[in-house]
């Protein structure tokens, strides 16, 4: 297999996390086999998660680490992002990251849209892969929630900008899971890392 330029994002807002672990498994896996990797995380990244009224004619400028992360998103063959389920959906600060970079002109073209009225995606030709962490099982996300927070992610936010197909992880249940089965997950994401998959 040859070698595939992948961003890592640590979706989870918090010092320390199972998202992160999981994140650290993918990339030590994957640079291992010789993948090039880029990872951000943000709970160590600064920046304004408000729009604002500043309209996409008149963005915020975006800061050091929104601009980082969105070259190494045009980059990136491969995405991948984990993140914690918080109330059916994901952290605040990771949906901050996605308002604030997912700019027209870099993610999409307002200008080319096709006959329903959707701007031209402008990220094309890169995949995603999504480690969920959950305490909700895959299962009972699917049938009470309808994969709700996977539409969302996968349709709304990545597939809009052009990148697919995403797939998904599941970790779950997630609080207080025994140390065996965290390790079980852990060799899980290098096993994906691996593959770059």
């Amino acid at each position: 297999m040859s070698a595939r330029k992948i961003l890592i994002l640590n979706g989870h807002p918090g010092q320390t996390s199972l998202s992160k672990s999981l994140c650290a498994a993918y990339q030590s896996a994957a640079e291992g086999n010789g993948h090039l990797v880029r990872f951000h995380d943000i709970s160590q990244m600064q920046f304004d998660m408000d729009y604002g009224q500043g309209g996409y004619h008149e963005p915020k400028p975006l800061e050091p680490d929104l601009a980082a992360f969105l070259g190494d998103l045009e980059w990136a063959e491969h995405v991948v992002m984990a993140a914690p389920l918080w109330w059916g959906a994901i952290p605040a600060k990771l949906k901050g990251v996605f308002d604030r970079a997912l700019l027209p002109g870099r993610a999409f073209d307002t200008r080319n849209a096709n006959f329903l009225g959707l701007p031209a995606p402008m990220l094309t030709g890169k995949t995603a892969r999504v480690l969920l962490t959950s305490d909700t099982p895959a299962l009972l996300l699917r049938l009470f929630y309808g994969n709700a927070v996977k539409k969302f992610i996968s349709r709304q936010i990545l597939g809009f900008v052009g990148i697919k197909p995403t797939r998904f992880t599941t970790f779950a249940p997630a609080t207080d899971a025994p140390e065996s089965k965290v390790e079980t997950w852990l060799a899980a994401a290098g096993g994906l890392g691996a593959k770059a998959a």
